[in-house]
């Protein structure tokens, strides 16, 4: 599956579809009095690939969803979810790789804005995204559709954009929930995650769009859990989505996502799509005739379906329309603020527009942009920018362009007469401007990279440009992050613009001359090699499982812990102006089972130019009782100053950000003592450091007769009737003595209580159990 040609023609004025004729409001209570249970049924399937069940007789109309999520997709009835075939013409913003390096919540709250206008003109419902998994290989084939490998950065995205939609009276799909972190046997994979890590890591984003957002609905994922398909996953789809966080829109499966229907209804998933013929219906109702379901059980899936089709009315019945060329701009700006400025040695950029002599423009990806993945986001756009014409446009008059192709961009192979043309090309200029990026057959939905390197030919052309020219300017066009270490010191300036969207190609050259100062940080690591990434052994999984062996160490939280060189780290981007902090304030605001504490810094602009910069708020825990990151990420800001301005920048932070999951009590703890606060403008670019003590919960882990002694001394009610009862001779001196004390305490007090002439018997142990259960958490 591969991304179609670039379009560069502008295509006919986009009609608004007819007025569907629906009502104004749906009484669902009485329509759930007058449904037949067949048709209750009924309403829990697909009636085509798209759309769900009418039910005419009693006025409920099919509503649409549609693919997503950087532009709508709509397709008809006979659509195909892969993108191969044609969708009406939408504005193609940024991928998410992408629009998450802007750290722009305002913006990503913009886009969401226009693309539910656009799927409100095209009478879709529901818009199938945003896509919230984390990176966690560098190799998965979808990176492109997802944010980062930060859970608190791709939850604020996620639920920016996801307010920006639904404020059009567009619903969007949360997707995919949860674990779905690779191509690779996604449909059957079984990831194998511990519950802390779950929590902390691959669920977080997901609760963050649903408590700041209320998505409309969330996608259930192809994959298993821990061994359970997650349609089928009761723990995920209602006790954690629905009873811990509140959550009270519809589940929707991903389009072939349901194996056994029956217990996909009882675990929560209330929308099968796409239509099952008839199949998942009857199922149901043999489910309810066995008893194995209860009509109940129907009834709220199908209360939840009418709800998410209530919804839908308003702006069903009033489609609007959009300003195509006003949408054009606005993805021009998404690309212009999500490409990242890697490195920039000697100031080489921005060119001088007014300089005179020649700019080469070597690599076919100039001319031929690769702007989107591919798979079921892949948008039909209203029209596309190549960064070879907007160069053209930009300098016309005043520098002369020169381009060379330089490569074939699907070919593995290089062609010499191409490299000639570019060396002599870039011999003859002042500046070569190389633009080099993935083919589309690299990385794609269904499957997994095979490596992390651009085509060895590229890179081939790369060092004889460079031989020719060394004032070299490398511009990449990728998805997911690529092995940059191999070659970038050949490179004056590396401008990363992964996948931009339709307007890509001006913003580029927008970046390029200086129009537009760069501002994007990444939201994710570029490691030296990919060996130094923390899924080595174990991804893409083998038997049918994939171990996240890693855990809570994904991403920068690998690096930092096994204190690895990285090639670009998390948060990292240039700008053409410079910043400098200083003033650091902590401020607790309140203490106790909700601290609220208040981080400011004040932001100066050091430079000679207005810019863009992202203030990041790292929190560290040197004190914790369980292993936790040296770092993560908890707040960011991005702050616009001109030359000379200063400004103080506030970052708050709740609860949640000093919190980790304990499994023990099963619940988010907040230990008692002092935390490291860190702010900068990357993970790895620490500009201030300070700390904050705070109190803490009260809490105690539950005891078992077979919790150790050292776990039994711990307790706060247990361990002074311990301690009592052992008094302080005999045992009590080994329990306590310096040397072999530590030994002794960390057997099982049930095994102590065996030994001879242990001062506590295994019944007294049980009935301590029972006496200090309460005082748990």
């Amino acid at each position: 599956m591969t991304s179609d040609p670039a379009r560069l023609d502008t295509p006919a004025p986009l009609d608004v579809p007819a007025q569907l004729d629906v009502p104004a409001h749906l009484d669902i209570p009485a329509l759930l009095a007058e449904l037949t249970l067949e048709e209750k049924a009924a309403l829990l399937d697909g009636s085509d690939f798209w759309r769900t069940q009418p039910i005419e007789r009693l006025g409920i109309p099919a509503i649409m969803l549609s693919d997503g999520p950087h532009g709508l997709r709509k397709q008809d009835e006979s659509g195909d979810h892969l993108g191969l075939l044609a969708s009406v013409p939408a504005t193609c913003f940024p991928p998410a790789a992408g629009l998450a390096s802007s750290w722009d919540t305002a913006l990503l709250a913009r886009v969401g804005e226009a693309i539910g206008r656009e799927c409100r003109t095209e009478q879709v419902a529901v818009v199938l995204g945003p896509g919230v998994n984390m990176k966690r290989s560098p190799l998965c084939g979808r990176n492109f559709e997802y944010y980062s490998e930060d859970p608190a950065l791709a939850g604020e995205l996620g639920a920016a954009f996801t307010q920006g939609v639904q404020s059009q009276g567009v619903g969007v799909s949360v997707k995919h929930y949860a674990a779905n972190n690779q191509e690779t046997d996604r449909m059957t994979v079984s990831a194998e995650v511990d519950e802390r890590t779950l929590r902390e890591i691959y669920l977080p984003a997901f609760e963050t769009v649903v408590a700041k957002a209320d998505p409309w609905t969330v996608m259930s994922s192809y994959n298993r859990v821990n061994g359970t398909y997650v349609a089928e996953h009761r723990q995920l789809l209602t006790e954690i989505l629905r009873e811990d966080w509140g959550f009270r829109g519809l589940v929707v499966s991903d389009w072939g996502g349901v194996s056994r229907r029956a217990e996909t209804v009882a675990a929560g998933l209330d929308l099968e799509m796409p239509s099952s013929g008839g199949v998942g219906t009857r199922i149901i109702l043999d489910a309810v005739a066995s008893g194995q379901l209860t009509e109940a059980d129907v009834d709220l899936a199908v209360t939840r379906v009418l709800t998410l089709v209530d919804r839908a009315l308003p702006a069903l019945a009033d489609p609007a329309g959009y300003d195509a060329d006003a949408h054009h701009a606005l993805a021009r700006e998404a690309a212009a603020a999500s490409a990242v400025l890697l490195k920039n040695d000697g100031g080489v950029l921005p060119l001088d527009p007014s300089a005179g002599g020649t700019v080469a423009v070597i690599g076919e990806f100039a001319r031929t942009p690769r702007f989107q993945g591919a798979g079921s986001s892949q948008v039909n756009p209203t029209r596309v920018d190549s960064a070879l014409d907007a160069l053209r446009t930009a300098l016309e008059g005043r520098r002369e362009v020169a381009f060379a192709a330089g490569y074939v961009i699907e070919s593995e192979d290089a062609d010499p007469g191409l490299v000639a043309e570019a060396v002599a090309a870039a011999a003859g200029a002042d500046v070569a401007v190389l633009f080099l990026g993935l083919p589309p057959a690299y990385e794609s939905e269904g499957y997994d990279r095979a490596h992390m390197d651009l085509p060895a030919q590229q890179v081939a052309l790369l060092h004889a440009v460079a031989d020719a020219n060394p004032n070299l300017v490398v511009v990449l066009s990728n998805g997911s992050v690529v092995s940059l270490a191999p070659w970038q010191d050949r490179a004056k300036a590396i401008l990363e613009s992964w996948l931009l969207g339709q307007a890509g190609g001006s913003a580029v050259a927008d970046l390029l001359l200086g129009a537009v100062a760069p501002s994007g940080k990444l939201a994710e690591t570029v490691p030296v090699r990919y060996e130094d990434n923390p899924t080595i052994g174990n991804f893409p999984g083998d038997f049918g499982r994939v171990q996240y062996g890693e855990g809570l160490l994904i991403g920068y939280r690998w690096y930092d812990a096994h204190r690895l060189p990285v090639a670009y780290p998390f948060g990292h981007g240039l700008s053409y102006t410079t910043f400098g902090y200083d003033n650091l304030q902590v401020a607790v605001r309140a203490d106790g089972t909700e601290p609220q504490v208040d981080v400011t810094v004040t932001v100066t602009n050091t430079g000679d130019r207005a810019g863009t910069e992202t203030v990041q708020l790292y929190v560290a825990d040197p004190e914790a009782s369980v292993f936790r990151p040296e770092q993560e990420l908890r707040a960011f800001a991005r702050v616009t100053l001109e030359p000379g301005e200063s400004t103080p920048v506030t970052l708050t932070l709740g609860r949640r950000a000093f919190a980790f999951w304990h499994e023990a009590v099963n619940r988010w703890v907040v230990e008692g003592g002092v935390f490291g606060l860190r702010v900068g403008a990357s993970s790895r670019d620490i500009r201030l450091e300070g700390t904050v003590e705070l109190t803490g919960d009260a809490f105690a882990v539950p005891l078992q007769a077979d919790s150790t002694a050292e776990q039994w001394f711990a307790h706060p009610a247990a361990g002074p009737w311990l301690r009592e009862a052992v008094g302080t001779e005999g045992f009590a001196a080994m329990l306590f003595d310096p040397e072999s004390g530590q030994m002794i305490r960390a057997i099982p007090l049930s095994r102590l209580a065996r030994f001879p002439g242990f001062p506590v018997s295994e019944q007294q142990i049980d009935e301590a159990v029972r006496k200090f259960a309460d005082s748990a958490a």
